[in-house]
Protein backbone atom coordinates (compact mmCIF):
# COMPACT_ATOMS: atom_id res chain seq x y z
CA UNK A 1 0.00 0.00 0.00
CA UNK A 2 1.23 3.46 -1.03
CA UNK A 3 1.43 6.25 1.46
CA UNK A 4 -1.12 8.23 -0.59
CA UNK A 5 -3.38 5.27 0.47
CA UNK A 6 -2.64 5.57 4.22
CA UNK A 7 -5.15 7.19 6.60
CA UNK A 8 -4.21 11.05 6.38
CA UNK A 9 -3.21 11.39 9.94
CA UNK A 10 -0.26 8.66 9.86
CA UNK A 11 0.68 9.30 6.92
CA UNK A 12 4.70 11.32 7.89
CA UNK A 13 4.07 14.69 6.92
CA UNK A 14 0.73 15.29 7.38
CA UNK A 15 1.21 13.69 10.95
CA UNK A 16 4.56 16.36 11.44
CA UNK A 17 2.20 18.99 10.31
CA UNK A 18 -0.39 17.86 13.05
CA UNK A 19 1.44 16.62 16.02
CA UNK A 20 4.95 17.42 15.49
CA UNK A 21 7.97 16.61 14.23
CA UNK A 22 8.49 15.12 17.83
CA UNK A 23 5.81 12.96 17.01
CA UNK A 24 7.44 10.83 14.31
CA UNK A 25 9.65 8.34 14.81
CA UNK A 26 13.15 7.75 12.95
CA UNK A 27 12.44 5.99 9.98
CA UNK A 28 9.06 8.53 9.45
CA UNK A 29 11.75 11.51 9.80
CA UNK A 30 14.16 10.08 7.35
CA UNK A 31 11.32 9.25 5.14
CA UNK A 32 10.07 12.68 4.63
CA UNK A 33 13.83 13.38 3.38
CA UNK A 34 13.58 10.28 0.97
CA UNK A 35 10.28 11.64 -0.57
CA UNK A 36 9.91 8.42 -2.29
CA UNK A 37 10.26 4.33 -1.72
CA UNK A 38 11.46 1.72 -4.37
CA UNK A 39 9.27 -0.73 -6.04
CA UNK A 40 7.26 -2.91 -3.49
CA UNK A 41 8.52 -0.71 -0.46
CA UNK A 42 7.37 2.55 0.72
CA UNK A 43 9.50 5.78 1.76
CA UNK A 44 8.97 4.59 5.31
CA UNK A 45 10.12 0.90 4.36
CA UNK A 46 13.26 2.08 2.87
CA UNK A 47 13.63 4.17 5.73
CA UNK A 48 13.94 1.57 8.39
CA UNK A 49 16.09 -0.20 5.40
CA UNK A 50 18.54 2.22 5.51
CA UNK A 51 18.53 2.65 9.00
CA UNK A 52 19.36 -0.87 9.79
CA UNK A 53 21.62 -0.88 7.28
CA UNK A 54 23.46 1.95 8.89
CA UNK A 55 23.38 0.89 12.14
CA UNK A 56 20.51 3.72 13.39
CA UNK A 57 19.73 7.02 12.52
CA UNK A 58 23.37 8.69 14.41
CA UNK A 59 25.47 6.20 12.94
CA UNK A 60 23.72 6.76 9.13
CA UNK A 61 24.10 10.90 10.09
CA UNK A 62 27.32 10.20 10.69
CA UNK A 63 28.34 7.87 8.26
CA UNK A 64 29.83 11.03 5.97
CA UNK A 65 29.27 10.93 1.67
CA UNK A 66 31.15 7.73 0.59
CA UNK A 67 29.10 5.30 3.76
CA UNK A 68 25.88 7.03 3.03
CA UNK A 69 26.10 6.02 -0.83
CA UNK A 70 26.65 2.10 0.07
CA UNK A 71 22.92 2.48 1.86
CA UNK A 72 20.20 1.11 0.05
CA UNK A 73 18.47 3.73 -2.22
CA UNK A 74 20.75 6.54 -1.01
CA UNK A 75 21.53 8.01 -4.47
CA UNK A 76 22.61 11.29 -4.91
CA UNK A 77 20.21 13.98 -4.21
CA UNK A 78 19.21 12.25 -0.78
CA UNK A 79 22.82 12.07 0.41
CA UNK A 80 23.00 15.78 -0.66
CA UNK A 81 19.39 16.66 1.25
CA UNK A 82 20.45 15.07 5.02
CA UNK A 83 24.03 16.29 4.54
CA UNK A 84 22.53 19.80 3.94
CA UNK A 85 20.09 19.32 6.98
CA UNK A 86 22.27 17.95 8.85
CA UNK A 87 24.52 20.82 8.46
CA UNK A 88 21.82 23.26 9.35
CA UNK A 89 21.03 21.79 12.33
CA UNK A 90 24.68 22.44 13.42
CA UNK A 91 24.27 26.07 12.37
CA UNK A 92 21.45 26.24 14.41
CA UNK A 93 22.64 24.88 17.43
CA UNK A 94 25.67 27.03 16.86
CA UNK A 95 24.17 30.36 15.76
CA UNK A 96 22.77 31.72 19.35
CA UNK A 97 26.41 31.56 20.90
CA UNK A 98 28.10 33.32 17.88
CA UNK A 99 26.10 36.74 17.82
CA UNK A 100 28.01 38.08 21.10
CA UNK A 101 26.32 36.34 23.62
CA UNK A 102 29.46 35.80 26.57
CA UNK A 103 30.16 31.99 26.75
CA UNK A 104 30.42 32.70 30.34
CA UNK A 105 29.91 29.41 31.63
CA UNK A 106 30.64 25.29 30.35
CA UNK A 107 27.72 24.93 29.20
CA UNK A 108 27.22 27.74 26.49
CA UNK A 109 30.79 26.44 25.46
CA UNK A 110 29.84 22.90 25.66
CA UNK A 111 26.94 23.53 23.35
CA UNK A 112 28.63 25.18 20.94
CA UNK A 113 31.60 23.03 20.42
CA UNK A 114 29.21 19.81 20.54
CA UNK A 115 27.64 21.07 17.39
CA UNK A 116 31.16 21.28 15.80
CA UNK A 117 33.10 18.32 16.89
CA UNK A 118 30.99 15.43 17.98
CA UNK A 119 30.70 12.42 15.54
CA UNK A 120 33.86 13.74 13.20
CA UNK A 121 35.89 10.02 12.84
CA UNK A 122 39.11 11.36 14.09
CA UNK A 123 40.34 13.80 16.47
CA UNK A 124 40.43 17.83 15.99
CA UNK A 125 42.06 20.32 18.89
CA UNK A 126 40.09 23.59 18.48
CA UNK A 127 39.93 27.05 19.86
CA UNK A 128 37.27 29.26 20.93
CA UNK A 129 39.31 33.16 21.07
CA UNK A 130 37.56 35.46 23.00
CA UNK A 131 37.36 39.20 24.01
CA UNK A 132 37.38 40.65 27.44
CA UNK A 133 34.24 40.23 28.04
CA UNK A 134 34.11 36.60 26.83
CA UNK A 135 32.64 36.98 23.66
CA UNK A 136 33.50 34.83 20.61
CA UNK A 137 36.00 36.45 18.12
CA UNK A 138 36.70 32.88 16.28
CA UNK A 139 36.44 29.30 16.37
CA UNK A 140 39.05 27.59 14.55
CA UNK A 141 40.20 23.95 14.13
CA UNK A 142 43.97 23.96 14.95
CA UNK A 143 45.07 20.55 14.30
CA UNK A 144 43.97 17.19 13.17
CA UNK A 145 45.30 13.78 14.15
CA UNK A 146 44.58 10.26 13.79
CA UNK A 147 41.65 8.46 15.55
CA UNK A 148 43.86 8.16 18.63
CA UNK A 149 45.69 11.84 18.94
CA UNK A 150 46.24 15.15 18.12
CA UNK A 151 49.90 16.47 17.79
CA UNK A 152 48.84 20.17 19.75
CA UNK A 153 51.90 22.87 19.64
CA UNK A 154 51.57 25.66 22.38
CA UNK A 155 53.40 28.30 19.77
CA UNK A 156 50.49 28.07 17.12
CA UNK A 157 48.02 28.44 19.68
CA UNK A 158 49.69 31.27 20.71
CA UNK A 159 50.33 32.84 17.69
CA UNK A 160 46.48 32.55 16.69
CA UNK A 161 45.48 34.14 19.89
CA UNK A 162 47.81 37.18 19.39
CA UNK A 163 46.76 37.49 15.82
CA UNK A 164 42.88 37.67 17.03
CA UNK A 165 44.19 39.80 20.06
CA UNK A 166 42.10 37.42 22.25
CA UNK A 167 42.29 37.82 25.88
CA UNK A 168 40.82 34.42 26.74
CA UNK A 169 40.99 31.33 25.30
CA UNK A 170 38.79 27.84 25.40
CA UNK A 171 40.48 25.02 24.21
CA UNK A 172 38.21 21.92 23.19
CA UNK A 173 38.86 18.65 21.41
CA UNK A 174 36.91 16.04 20.74
CA UNK A 175 37.19 11.98 21.32
CA UNK A 176 35.80 10.08 18.34
CA UNK A 177 36.03 7.34 20.90
CA UNK A 178 32.56 8.91 21.98
CA UNK A 179 34.17 8.59 25.63
CA UNK A 180 34.64 12.18 27.21
CA UNK A 181 36.53 11.07 29.77
CA UNK A 182 40.12 13.04 29.95
CA UNK A 183 43.61 11.34 29.63
CA UNK A 184 46.61 12.10 31.37
CA UNK A 185 47.94 13.96 27.81
CA UNK A 186 44.96 15.84 27.97
CA UNK A 187 45.85 17.25 31.25
CA UNK A 188 49.32 17.88 30.57
CA UNK A 189 48.62 19.71 27.47
CA UNK A 190 46.16 21.71 29.22
CA UNK A 191 49.02 22.88 31.59
CA UNK A 192 51.43 24.08 28.89
CA UNK A 193 48.57 25.89 27.44
CA UNK A 194 48.01 27.60 30.91
CA UNK A 195 51.76 28.01 30.77
CA UNK A 196 52.18 29.17 27.35
CA UNK A 197 48.95 31.76 26.95
CA UNK A 198 49.79 33.05 30.78
CA UNK A 199 53.22 34.54 29.92
CA UNK A 200 50.88 37.06 27.34
CA UNK A 201 48.47 37.32 30.00
CA UNK A 202 45.68 35.15 27.80
CA UNK A 203 43.88 33.24 30.30
CA UNK A 204 42.57 29.60 29.64
CA UNK A 205 38.38 29.70 30.66
CA UNK A 206 38.35 26.10 30.07
CA UNK A 207 39.56 22.74 28.17
CA UNK A 208 36.36 21.16 27.38
CA UNK A 209 36.21 17.01 26.12
CA UNK A 210 33.32 16.01 23.72
CA UNK A 211 32.33 13.04 23.67
CA UNK A 212 29.11 11.43 21.78
CA UNK A 213 26.82 12.13 24.76
CA UNK A 214 28.12 15.52 26.08
CA UNK A 215 31.46 16.94 27.45
CA UNK A 216 33.88 17.21 30.39
CA UNK A 217 35.07 20.74 31.52
CA UNK A 218 38.31 20.39 32.74
CA UNK A 219 38.24 23.25 34.74
CA UNK A 220 35.14 22.13 36.59
CA UNK A 221 37.44 19.62 37.62
CA UNK A 222 40.18 22.23 38.96
CA UNK A 223 42.57 21.46 36.05
CA UNK A 224 42.69 24.99 34.52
Amino acid sequence: MAITDWPTDERPREKLLARGAESLSDAELLAIFLRTGQQGMTAVDLARRQLAAGGGLRALLDAGPERMARLPGMGTARRALLLAALELGRRYLAEPLERGLPLDNPDKAGQLLTARLRGLPYEVFACLFLDNKHRLIAFEQLFQGTIDAAAVYPREVVRRAMEHNAAAVILAHNHPSGVAEPSQSDHAITRRLVEALGLLEIRVLDHLVIGDGGWVSLASRGAV
